[in-house]
């Protein structure tokens, strides 16, 4: 893959940094948005930092060109099996989110699935007796406005060699609207007559706001 030469023009600069950083969470030398975008500014020694938006954008189109095809029929696959979980967890009211729900997956990302219970331990029990695998379990809590907030997440690895994120949250939790740190707008993500709406109609639709 071919990087940008240096130039003095600030919109150019800022596709630099935001290439570089995708790369860097491409190729999994960092996880986090707002590290590869420091280190790729340090990298290319400039201080600029572009949106995380740029750098989502980067980052889906060097996955276009390194995967080709092949991407297309992975997000197809995952969506299929993010499906499968939503439907035994349909009792919980589960809602495809993240990349697979955006269409942007790449091969090193995973399945996010967000799901609601009073006692998370019965979702865990669900997963079990509908034997999938379960490679890890941890809670994590997360304090926001002054509130604490913790939820359960439930690691799955698929036959595929995919693996999914089950997080957990309470049910009181339903209704509260996030924003999304990337996009800048509200993470809605699918349930699961969506979802198979999609995969029947247009398996491979994006879900990013338009420019």
């Amino acid at each position: 893959m071919g990087r940008l030469r240096p130039s003095n023009d600030h919109q150019t600069l800022r596709r630099m940094i935001a290439r570089e950083a995708a790369f860097l969470i491409y190729t999994s030398q960092e996880k986090e948005y707002k590290q590869a975008k420091i280190r790729a500014a340090e990298t290319l020694g400039v201080r600029i930092l572009p949106s995380n938006r740029e750098v989502a954008e980067e980052l889906d189109a060097i996955a276009t060109e390194l995967e080709g095809r092949e991407r297309l029929k992975r997000l197809v696959r995952m969506r299929k099996e993010a499906l499968e979980i939503m439907w035994c967890l349909k009792a919980f009211k589960p809602r495809l989110i993240g990349s697979v729900w955006r269409g942007t997956a790449h091969k090193n990302s995973d399945i996010d699935i967000i799901a609601y219970s009073a006692n998370p331990e019965t979702v865990l029990q669900k997963l079990r007796k509908k034997h999938f695998t379960i490679s890890e379990v941890k809670e994590v809590q997360v304090h926001k406005n002054g509130n604490k907030r913790s939820s359960l997440h439930i690691f799955v690895s698929l036959p595929s060699g995919d693996e999914a994120e089950i997080i957990v949250k309470g049910t009181d939790e339903e209704h509260i609207v996030e924003k999304c740190e990337i996009y800048g707008d509200i993470i809605k993500g699918l349930n699961i007559s969506q979802l198979k709406n999609i995969i029947e109609r247009d398996p491979y639709m994006k879900f990013v706001p338009r420019s």
